[in-house]
């Protein structure tokens, strides 16, 4: 994309003019001190010597010549040697010296008229107190470019000749692009549009989660559009001094206009486009002035016809209602985590720079990453590549994805944690016991993986991956996890007896609750409350105003719902109990194979429980790994924690 020629030559001009003036007064310093220090060398070397010697040995016809300016002498003697004296005032010795035959010559008074460097040494205090000024003016304005401008815009025109970004660079959002496709289409052929009655939309709202790709939507529009580009933050709008976003305001667009048509890309708009009146006390501070500049400029009297606003923000719920009416932000572009073929896009976008194994499939990772955005995966093929390079390999394989997702997901590997045999035993049932639920509930999320390598605050955990991305849970899959949290506590109970239980299963058991609740309170899937929402009790607070109030539960309807809670949560467990009475033989076998290899994948899984011997080819993680845990220690509540697990 090209920039504006015009705003190219200022800049070069300005620096110009000041390089200029630089050089110039420099060379005059220098010629200055030259000058003075020339004149004191060549006074350095002459003789002083008395009046009284001066006029003896002109008498006496030693002295050649003499230059008189006006006390000051300046002569020769007949030998070459030069010397130095002065006339006393009110002296005749003019004469004196005419009769002698020594050659006189006579030079003006220049003492009273100041030389070029006496004025720029008695200047210079002065000129040195402006500088700094200006300085710090400068300083307190961000480098602008006049010491006073305060109410400039700080709206910078990007440029992409290296690291263009398109619309090829964005995947996993095609709804958001396609929507902003339509502007640069809009854009650069207009007339398509305008035939048929259609304007040019004023602005576009960005709207999603932080790591999402709002910011890069925004650069791929830059990239893709042939015409001038401003970005700027939502806070350099806002400063101490009242008035002075407004002006950044005006000229923001003043330069908009200038060159229309262009975009605008204002980034995390809150920070300025906050819902006026929520504050305390009166309302004419400096962010309301600046939003109602903004409102104005965008919809008012004079509209700034081929100006597009593109702003992003995660926090919606807080600007201002008449920021988003038609006419100003007219398009809100929702930009979602991205789901299963989105999380495949996007990972095989930022794997192109990256060396891979044969191994590798991309749609595997993804099934192992909901919820993850996409800063999150640029984060989880970083990491991948840092292991594979620590590992010394020259290509990433599967392993390292594997790897930095348990890592991204769940913390490092606690390798040195001190864990005793029987710690590590009661934690591969806790872990068997949820896989086995698991894989005899046929509404659960097919296992990914059981290990009980401790990592983050658990002991272990089971992982679970759904086939695809949920976007709302039925009934017999909520009893499936429900029964699955179960698995761990129930396990520990039925294998080291009543007054073994650890606190392993403090997280499972608040998962469950929480899950239990909701489907009374939320869901409406108690047969005994039937389909009404009580919500929370709790109330939210922003800025002094209470935002989504719900009535206070009453004594009775509060027992209810706890009864009702205490229900579901019973029967899950005895669910999760019969399955594991059903199948204590292969909990055994499970607890077995994750003692003797940490780690087990679900097809593994399935062959330990089926008493088939496991065949690795990497003989590194064939045997229990030797991890010098030689002290005893304590074990964290949590260590059975399924993070499989999804609501």
């Amino acid at each position: 994309m090209e920039q504006n020629p015009k705003n190219n030559k200022e800049p070069e001009n300005g620096n110009f003019g000041k390089n200029v003036f630089f050089w110039l007064m420099l060379v005059l310093l220098l010629a200055g001190f030259f000058n003075m220090f020339q004149k004191n060398a060549a006074l350095g070397n002459l003789q002083n010597i008395a009046y009284s010697d001066f006029i003896a040995d002109a008498s006496a016809g030693k002295i050649s010549e003499i230059v008189i300016q006006k006390d000051e002498i300046i002569g020769q003697y007949t030998d070459g040697r030069k010397f130095l004296t002065y006339v006393p005032n009110n002296t005749d010795f003019v004469s004196k010296i005419e009769k002698t035959g020594v050659r006189i010559t006579a030079k003006p008074d220049t003492t009273g008229q100041p030389s070029l460097f006496s004025i720029l040494l008695s200047w210079f205090p002065m000129l040195l107190l402006i500088g700094v000024w200006i300085f710090f003016m400068r300083q307190m304005n961000g480098g602008g470019n006049k010491a006073l401008g305060f109410g400039k815009s700080k709206a910078k025109l990007l440029t992409e000749k290296h690291g263009r970004v398109t619309f090829d660079d964005v995947a996993g959002v095609d709804e958001a692009k396609a929507e902003l496709e339509e502007v640069v289409e809009f854009l650069k052929n207009p007339a398509k549009f305008q035939r048929l009655g259609g304007k040019i939309p004023k602005g576009a709202l960005l709207v999603g989660p932080p790591g999402t790709g709002k910011t890069l939507i925004a650069r791929a529009v830059a990239g893709e559009a042939e015409v001038p580009f401003f970005t700027i933050s939502g806070s350099d709008f806002v400063e101490m001094f009242v008035g002075v976003g407004a002006s950044r305001v005006r000229d923001m667009f003043e330069q908009g206009k200038k060159n229309a048509p262009c975009i605008i890309f204002i980034d995390e708009i809150d920070a300025v486009g906050r819902h006026r009146g929520a504050g305390l006390g009166g309302g004419n501070d400096e962010r309301e002035q600046t939003l109602n500049q903004l409102l104005v400029e965008m919809d008012g009297f004079e509209s700034n016809e081929g100006v597009i606003l593109i702003a992003a923000t995660n926090r919606p719920d807080v600007l201002d209602p008449a920021l988003l009416r038609p006419g100003r932000f007219d398009r809100q572009i929702v930009v979602p985590n991205p789901d299963i073929d989105g999380r495949e896009k996007i990972l095989k976008v930022h794997m192109r720079k990256v060396p891979l194994a044969a191994d590798i499939d991309a749609r595997i990772i993804a099934r192992g990453t909901p919820g993850f955005s996409g800063a999150d995966l640029a984060n989880l093929v970083n990491e991948a590549a840092l292991l594979a390079a620590r590992r010394g390999k020259h290509v990433v394989g599967m392993s390292e994805f594997e790897d930095a997702k348990d890592k991204v997901m769940m913390g490092a590997e606690r390798r040195s944690m001190v864990m005793t045999e029987d710690e590590k035993k009661l934690t591969a049932y806790h872990e068997g016991g949820h896989a086995i639920v698991s894989i005899h509930e046929p509404a659960s999320d097919p296992i990914h993986k059981a290990t009980i390598i401790p990592r983050g605050r658990a002991l272990g955990m089971v992982m679970r991956l759904p086939e695809g991305d949920r976007v709302s849970l039925s009934r017999e899959k909520i009893w499936a996890d429900l029964a699955v949290a179960m698995g761990g506590r129930i396990a520990e109970e039925m294998i080291f007896g009543y007054d073994k239980v650890t606190t392993g299963a403090s997280s499972d058991i608040k998962m469950a609750t929480d899950m239990a609740r909701k489907m009374v309170t939320e869901w409406g899937m108690s047969d005994n409350i039937g389909p009404i929402h009580y919500g929370s009790n709790q109330e939210e607070v922003f800025l002094g105003h209470s935002i989504g109030q719900q009535k206070v539960l009453s004594e009775e309807a509060a027992n209810k719902i706890d009864e009702e809670v205490q229900k579901i949560v019973t029967k899950a467990y005895n669910n999760a109990k019969k399955i594991l009475e059903d199948n204590i033989d292969e909990l055994h076998a499970l607890a077995k194979g994750l003692i003797e290899y940490e780690t087990l994948n679900g097809d593994e899984i399935m062959e330990v429980i089926k008493g088939k011997k496991i065949n690795r080819t990497n003989k590194s993680i064939n045997k229990k790994k030797k991890t010098g845990r030689k002290k005893q220690g304590t074990v964290p509540s949590g260590g059975g924690v399924d993070l499989g697990t999804l609501e």
